[in-house]
Formats: C-alpha cells, sequence, structure tokens
C-alpha cells in the first residue's frame, strides 16, 4: 500500500475500535497468528491460548495460509476510508497475513530442526519455560500443554517425513546437531527447562508425572525419528541453502520480502552488503587510529581479533558489563525520548541449554507486569567472546533498541492488539540497529574501544545482507559463508558459527537489520531537511515509535505526512 497516509499531530494514535472497517479482519487475522504460535500468545499476555500448542500438521497450516489469504482479499475489498490510522491498520493486516502465507508456502518445518527459535522441538524447549502460570486456571493450563507435547512432537515427525520424501531435507550437521541437543535434553530430567515454571503443590506433581511418562518419551520418540529417518538424507555442507532445494527460490523470494517488507531483490541486497562493507573501512581507521595508534582496517582488525585482553574474563564480568550499559542508556533516554517505557529492563543470561545455538535476545514484558522485559546476554564461553561489542549489542537488544519499541508498542493506548504485537522483521530489527549508532549520539559509549564495538555490529549487519543472499540465492557452501564472516566481521568463531547456522536454518530474517536501519535513517534525513529548524529529534523518535510495528512503506508515508509543512504536527504551539 503506497497511498500517503498521514500521521496525526500527536504521536499516540487515537483509534476508535469500533468504527474501523479493518477492526474484524484484523482481529481475525491475530486469532490465525495465535493459533499459529500459541506460546508465543500467551507470553504477550493472550490468556485464551495457554492451554495450547501449535497444530503442526500440514492440513491446519495450509487452512491458515488460505485463510490468511481471504483476509488479504477482504481487506483489499474494503471502501475507501479517510482514517489515516485506518490506513495503517489495513496494510499490517495485509503485511502480516502475507507474511503468514510466506511462513506456509516456504515449508520451513520440513527441514528445520536445530535453531532455537524456529525448530520444533528446540523452539518449545526454549519458549515455553517463559510462561509464569498465574493461579490455578493457569497451572491447569499449562499442564494440558505438556500433555499436548505428545501429539506435537508427533506432527512435527511427520513433516519432517514429508520433507525427506519431497527432497526438502536439513543439512545432516543441523540434523545431527538436533539429536545431540535432545541427547543432552534428556540425559538430565532433573534440569529439564519445562520445570521451570513455578506450579502449586499438586500440579507440580502432577508435572512430574506428565514429564516422565508423556513428555521425554514423547522428545525420545523425535530423536529416534531423527537419527534414523532425516540424519541419514542429510545434504552436505556445500548445499546448504534454499536455492539447492525444490520450490527453494520462489520460497526464499516470499520469505526475503516477509522479512524486509520490501520488493529489492537478492542481487541488490548482496551488493548493498559489499557496499556497506567497504564505507566501513574508512572509520575502523579513524576510531583504531584513536584507539589503538594504527590506521588501516586491516590493522584494527587484527588487535580486536588478537589480543586477550579484549576478551571477558568470565559470565559475570559479562553480565555486569550489560547491566551497566542498560542503566547508563535507561539514565540518558529522557533526553531523546518524549515517551520511555514503564518498566526497566531486566538482564540475565541466556538459558544454559540453549545458549550454544543463539547469541543474545530480547523478551517483551509480560502486559500484565508478572514479567519484565528482559535482554538475554550470552555468558556460554564466555572467555572466547569479544567484551568490545558489548555495549553495542546491550543497547540494540535493550535500550534504546528492543525494550524501547516493542514496550512502548505494547503501552500505547488506542492501538489494536493486532498493531501493538505485530511481528515485523525489517521494523523491530531496523529500530535495534538505528539504535546502535543512536546510542552514539547519546554519548552512551564509554570509550573508542566500545565505538569500534558499534562498527563491528554494523560489520556483522552488513555481511549478512551478503551472507543471507549467497546462501540462499547464489548457492554457496556454508564454508563460503564462514569464509566471509571470518574475513568481513569480527564475530568471535564460535558466533561465527552459529550465525552461519542461524542463517541457514532462517532464511531472509538476517537480511531485516541493515534494510531496516537504513530506512530509518533516510526517513530521519529527509524529514530533517524538510522540517529545517522545526525539525525534533524527539518527536521523530515519538512518531516511529508511536504506531506500533508497520511495514517499511508505510513508515515512509507516515514520515512523509509528519514532515510536511502543513502538517498539524508542525503549527506553532503544537
Amino acid at each position: 500500500m503506497r497511498g500517503e497516509i498521514r500521521s496525526p499531530a500527536a504521536p499516540r494514535p487515537r483509534i476508535n475500535a469500533g468504527m474501523t472497517n479493518a477492526t474484524a479482519p484484523a482481529g481475525e487475522l491475530l486469532a490465525l497468528l495465535h493459533r499459529e504460535s500459541p506460546v508465543t500468545a500467551s507470553l504477550r499476555g493472550f490468556g485464551e491460548y495457554d492451554h495450547e500448542l501449535p497444530d503442526l500438521g500440514e492440513e491446519a497450516d495450509l487452512a491458515r495460509g488460505a485463510a490468511a489469504g481471504e483476509l488479504v482479499r477482504r481487506v483489499r475489498s474494503l471502501p475507501a476510508d479517510p482514517d489515516p490510522q485506518e490506513a495503517v491498520t489495513r496494510a499490517v493486516v495485509v503485511q502480516q497475513a502475507e507474511a503468514l502465507r510466506a511462513r506456509v508456502d516456504s515449508r520451513l518445518i520440513e527441514h528445520t530442526l536445530a535453531f532455537p527459535l524456529t525448530a520444533p522441538a528446540a523452539s518449545l524447549l526454549h519458549s515455553l519455560p517463559e510462561v509464569r502460570p498465574d493461579g490455578a486456571e493457569a497451572e491447569r493450563a499449562y499442564l494440558a500443554r505438556l500433555a499436548a507435547v505428545p501429539g506435537y512432537l508427533a506432527r512435527a515427525a511427520e513433516r519432517h517425513r514429508a520433507g525427506v520424501a519431497a527432497g526438502r531435507l536439513p543439512l545432516a550437521h543441523l540434523a545431527r546437531a538436533a539429536v545431540s541437543s535432545l541427547d543432552r535434553y534428556l540425559s538430565e530430567p532433573a534440569h529439564d527447562p519445562l520445570r521451570r515454571p513455578e506450579l502449586s503443590g499438586p500440579r507440580a506433581a502432577e508435572r512430574e508425572v506428565l514429564l516422565a511418562e508423556a513428555v521425554r518419551p514423547a522428545f525420545a520418540r523425535y530423536r529416534e525419528l531423527v537419527d534414523s529417518e532425516v540424519v541419514p538424507h542429510g545434504r552436505p555442507p556445500h548445499a546448504p541453502g534454499l536455492c539447492r532445494l525444490p520450490g527453494g527460490e520462489a520460497a526464499y523470494a516470499l520469505l526475503s520480502r516477509a522479512h524486509t517488507t520490501t520488493d529489492r531483490d537478492p542481487d541488490e541486497l548482496h551488493r548493498t552488503g559489499l557496499e556497506l562493507i567497504e564505507e566501513l573501512a574508512a572509520e575502523y581507521a579513524e576510531v583504531g587510529a584513536r584507539a589503538f595508534g594504527v590506521g588501516t582496517v586491516d590493522e584494527v582488525h587484527d588487535r580486536l581479533r588478537t589480543d586477550p585482553a579484549l576478551r571477558w574474563r568470565g559470565p559475570e564480568e559479562l553480565l555486569e558489563a550489560a547491566r551497566t550499559a542498560v542503566g547508563r542508556a535507561e539514565r540518558a533516554a529522557p533526553g531523546w525520548f518524549r515517551r520511555v517505557p514503564d518498566g526497566r529492563c531486566a538482564v540475565r543470561p541466556v538459558p544454559e541449554e540453549e545458549a550454544p545455538r543463539v547469541t543474545a535476545y530480547y523478551r517483551p514484558p509480560a502486559p500484565d507486569g508478572s514479567r519484565p522485559g528482559t535482554y538475554f546476554a550470552n555468558t556460554h564461553r564466555a572467555v572466547e567472546r569479544d567484551r568490545f561489542t558489548a555495549e553495542a549489542v546491550a543497547f540494540h537488544e535493550a535500550v534504546p533498541g528492543h525494550h524501547f519499541q516493542l514496550a512502548l508498542a505494547q503501552q500505547t493506548p488506542g492501538l489494536p492488539p493486532l498493531r501493538r504485537t505485530a511481528d515485523i522483521t525489517a521494523y523491530t530489527e531496523g529500530w535495534a540497529l538505528y539504535a546502535e549508532r543512536l546510542a552514539d549520539e547519546m554519548g552512551l559509549y564509554s570509550d573508542d574501544l566500545a565505538r569500534l564495538g558499534m562498527l563491528a555490529e554494523d560489520s556483522a549487519r552488513a555481511a549478512r545482507l551478503v551472507v543471507d543472499t549467497g546462501l540462499h540465492a547464489r548457492g554457496w557452501t556454508r564454508q563460503q559463508a564462514v569464509g566471509f564472516l571470518r574475513a568481513h566481521t569480527l564475530l568471535s568463531e564460535v558466533d561465527i558459527q552459529a550465525e552461519t547456522d542461524r542463517y541457514i536454518e532462517w532464511p531472509g530474517q538476517a537480511l531485516a537489520y541493515m534494510v531496516g536501519r537504513l530506512e530509518i535513517q533516510r526517513l530521519r534525513s529527509a524529514a530533517a531537511r524538510a522540517l529545517g529548524a522545526r525539525f525534533d529529534l524527539k518527536a521523530f523518535h515519538d512518531l516511529v515509535l508511536g504506531n506500533g510495528p508497520v511495514p517499511l512503506n508505510v513508515l515512509a508515508d507516515l514520515v512523509h505526512g509528519w514532515a510536511r509543512p502543513d502538517s498539524p504536527a508542525h503549527r506553532e504551539g503544537a
């Protein structure tokens, strides 16, 4: 949708849900999304799904895709409406419905086995322990979910079998990694993450029975299926991309569009990544000269890669640095934002059982306040991790990054539920990457070493454009991807390996970061030129964060409308 969408004068939209033409489709789509991922719904405070797990069966998947397609048709056939926020809601419904259809049509479930945020078994063990049942009814719902685990995993196994039959195969080493992860889970019942949520006495005892007699046996059967029927058919490491699978090129096009909300093709994105890496060289030389007294990008990279003093001494030092950076950002934020989240951002380590396969991440607060927004810093093999990137990662994941964007969307009055919680990767990750650079403007980096960490994170996101498209559109081998990351980023070896496997099992998602960041920066520059002395950075930030997650073309229309000289937002006294 490219028609102009003008922002209201105030950054907080006022929407009369009963009068909004897209209200019913938005609600129906939200229900579809919650059925697709009921645990996510629970984490976002939608308690009516607390007893459910996803139906992973192909029939259910196709039905959700068809229903999403019908919602797109209905929204596009609605009569014109002058309400600018109605246009935003319609655009979000269309984008989210088309993204759901892309997930269905790509059939990633058939060959995604290891990555904790996407693979069926791993994602369940990642997300379900974070649900916090409050009261007897919620505890019974949690037990109902545990009872549903055998059926959930059985349907996942059916989809993997179908993938093998159709030639949509996982990488062999990722299938083996999934087996190893399940072996660790099954070998330590006393540390089962599904025991983490607190339950009252009788229901805690019932959970132990379910885990012993239903859940872990189901995981054992699933593990055996993967080991005996999937691993033997796994692809070699020289054929990791979607373009190596039946229908893979079309699937990658769908997923790239869903994650970036643009039509930019893989060749353009690949070139953009290479150009950005070239441009960063001058910044490395400038900051490196101040930090180390060396003047070339190669010298700076070599010092950052090889100096043992730039690694952590242990997990607690890493966590303390993260907490210090987040606290400093929280204190500075009111000078750059008119609105800040109601609650502070907590910092916790990534749970031990998933730490080998992820980097760092953020989880939004529970709407009822029972769980704070939390930045999970990865302390796994801390002594091998780079200390110089810690501040940039904290500003990305926490403040003023994901915590501000996701918590403020949740706390913005008047937004329909879909617009508070829409998963629009280019917007959310684009904002978080923008926040890393904004942090430098805010004076948050403690020294030039930390600024080099900011540049290192930029290099990684630029390299993602190259590596993701290289793997999935150009037929790169896994070793080509690893080699490019070694040559052009400052990621540690442990992160290079984990990141490469992430891109393989989550195609297109890594493109969204830099695509979104570049667009937010472009819009800010355009608004500043249009408004001149009247440009207010606080107001710009409130506009970007005040409409909930939106596709990039919609964000552009909002900013262009706000920056018009005759916009109510810039009248004298507004």
